[in-house]
C-alpha cells in the first residue's frame, strides 16, 4: 500500500469516528442498518455460487437492504401510521434476513462464524423494530 492510500485511509478513519460520536440516536439506526445491509453485502461475495446459494444470496440480498431503506422512509412519514407501518416492515425484513442467513450457513458452512454474527445482528435489529411498534400509543 503507497502512502497515500495509507494516509487517506487514516483520514477516512478518523472522519469516521468524529462522525459517529457526533450523531444523535435516530441516526444511529440508520448507520447500524447501512452497516448490516453492507456486511450482508460483503458476505455474499464470497459466498460459492452454485444454483442453490445464488438464490439464496439474491433473497438476503432483497432483505437486508430494504430494512435500512424503509427506516430511512419510516424517519420521513409525514404521519404515525405511516411511520409504524414501515417499521413493522423493517421488523419483518430483518427475521427474514435472519431466515435466508440461516439457510445460507447449511450450503456455506465454512462462513458459519460470519453468517451467526449476522443472524444475531438480523435477530437484535428485529426486536429494536419490535419495540418501537409497541411504542404506538
Amino acid at each position: 500500500m503507497t502512502n497515500d492510500k495509507i494516509q487517506m485511509t487514516k483520514e477516512i478513519k478518523n472522519t469516521n469516528e468524529k462522525y459517529q460520536n457526533s450523531k444523535n440516536k435516530n441516526f444511529d439506526l440508520e448507520e447500524r442498518t447501512l452497516r448490516f445491509a453492507k456486511n450482508c453485502i460483503d458476505l455474499c461475495k464470497v459466498v460459492f455460487k452454485d444454483f442453490i446459494s445464488t438464490v439464496l444470496v439474491q433473497q438476503l440480498i432483497r432483505a437486508s437492504t430494504s430494512i435500512g431503506a424503509n427506516y430511512r422512509e419510516a424517519n420521513e412519514s409525514i404521519t404515525k401510521k405511516d411511520f409504524f407501518h414501515r417499521i413493522g416492515i423493517c421488523r419483518r425484513e430483518s427475521k427474514e434476513s435472519r431466515y435466508w442467513l440461516e439457510l445460507l450457513s447449511h450450503t456455506s458452512p465454512k462462513l458459519l462464524i460470519e453468517i451467526r454474527h449476522l443472524s444475531d445482528e438480523a435477530l437484535q435489529l428485529a426486536r429494536i423494530f419490535a419495540s418501537i411498534s409497541r411504542k404506538r400509543i
